[in-house]
């Protein structure tokens, strides 16, 4: 007989203990310790942009109601920001795995990570980017990294990576390299 956690004919302790149990599994599943995590979310820059969309409805729905325009101000400019969050993409190095947005590959299957700022990260993103390369890339977050993909049943070269912190995740993908057989 099963029944939810604290009802009658189960004890109240196995609440507390299927937590952690469940802890346990996403930490195993995630592959291990993480030594890096970073979610992409936009910069006080994107905020400021999306704040265009207030006076833009302003103009629009003021001359039909001022109420209706302040709530679709509002509701949009509110909807906006959930969604931009919502949608920001987590990087995430653990023992086993690296995992970049909807991307997970395990980490015997990767090569060399190289950090790149500056010019050289806009000439990656552009005219030296491989069309076959994973990307994880975010307009608002100039910094990349790159790490090669070392399957040869896998046609991805590389992926490329947004990071605001490049230096540390190539360091955690260095530090979490498993031994070579």
């Amino acid at each position: 007989m099963t029944s939810a956690p604290g009802a009658p004919g189960r004890p109240a302790a196995a609440a507390p203990a299927a937590r952690r149990d469940s802890a346990h599994r996403r930490r195993a599943q995630n592959g291990g310790v993480t030594h890096f995590r970073e979610r992409l979310t936009p910069s006080v820059g994107i905020w400021l942009a999306v704040g265009i969309l207030v006076p833009a409805i302003t103009l629009i729905l003021a001359p039909i109601s001022l109420w209706l325009c302040l709530l679709a101000a509002v509701v949009l400019y509110g909807g906006a920001m959930v969604s931009l969050v919502a949608t920001a993409p987590v990087i995430e190095v653990t023992d086993g795995v690296l995992r970049a947005g909807p991307g997970r590959i395990d980490r015997s299957y990767l090569g060399a990570a190289q950090a790149y700022r500056g010019e050289e990260a806009i000439r990656r993103r552009g005219p030296l980017l491989d069309a076959r390369a994973f990307r994880v890339m975010r307009g608002w977050v100039s910094p990349v990294v790159t790490v090669e993909v070392n399957d040869p049943r896998d046609s991805v070269p590389y992926w490329i990576i947004s990071t605001r912190r490049p230096e540390e995740l190539v360091a955690a993908l260095r530090a979490s390299q498993p031994a070579q057989q």
